[in-house]
């Protein structure tokens, strides 16, 4: 069955059903102890014992709780899943940390990423249309600034090129600013949550 982007399955739905218990292990354990929940790696299947790159995003009552994540796989994406749900949970800056209270209605989301493939192009306008709605994650990089928009942004910005400008105010460059030094990367994100059915 494909995830909720499009991008197709890697992840059994047992590995699924393992990794949002993680998650959630991992936000109450930062409830109780002050810290993620530490994985012994060894007790699960190889598959998760792979290295991955995730982001898991927290959202309760249909608004935005908390969202951190690794672009690149530096970790067992187990490992991975338990430190970004924590991080989520208690060190998003936009946020304060998460309370006990707000449990009950969390939705927890994992995304894991596929390894990003850098975009050639030689204009704007070449890079917008090579952009896939709906299915890209992007990373925009230049110089110093650098921003990144999962596939799930595509529900609340559809258009390519307002995604792309929303994304440099994300890197901390103006929505009109364009140079040749501008470097893109697309991944893919298979996604899911402990609400789906």
């Amino acid at each position: 069955m494909p995830s909720p982007d499009g991008a197709s399955p890697r992840l059994s739905g047992q590995a699924r059903k393992i990794l949002l218990a993680l998650a959630k292990e991992s936000i109450e354990n930062g409830l109780t102890a002050g810290r993620a929940l530490q994985v012994d790696a060894d007790r699960y299947s190889p598959e998760l014992q792979e290295r991955g790159a995730c982001f898991v995003t927290l959202n309760r009552k249909g608004s935005l709780r908390g969202c951190i994540g690794h672009l690149e796989a530096i970790q067992p994406l187990l490992h991975d899943v338990a430190e970004n749900a924590w991080s989520a949970a208690f060190c998003d800056p936009r946020f304060p940390p998460l309370e006990a209270s707000e449990m009950a209605d969390l939705t927890i989301q994992i995304s894991v990423l596929s390894p990003p493939s850098p975009l050639l192009f030689s204009s704007e306008q070449e890079l917008i249309g090579k952009i896939r709605p709906g299915l890209d994650g992007l990373i925009l990089e230049e110089g110093g600034h650098r921003g990144t928009f999962l596939p799930s942004v595509w529900q609340s910005l559809p258009d390519p090129a307002n995604f792309l400008r929303h994304l440099k105010h994300k890197a901390g460059l103006p929505p009109d600013h364009w140079s040749d030094k501008i470097r893109v990367c697309r991944y893919e994100t298979e996604s899911f949550s402990n609400t789906d059915p």
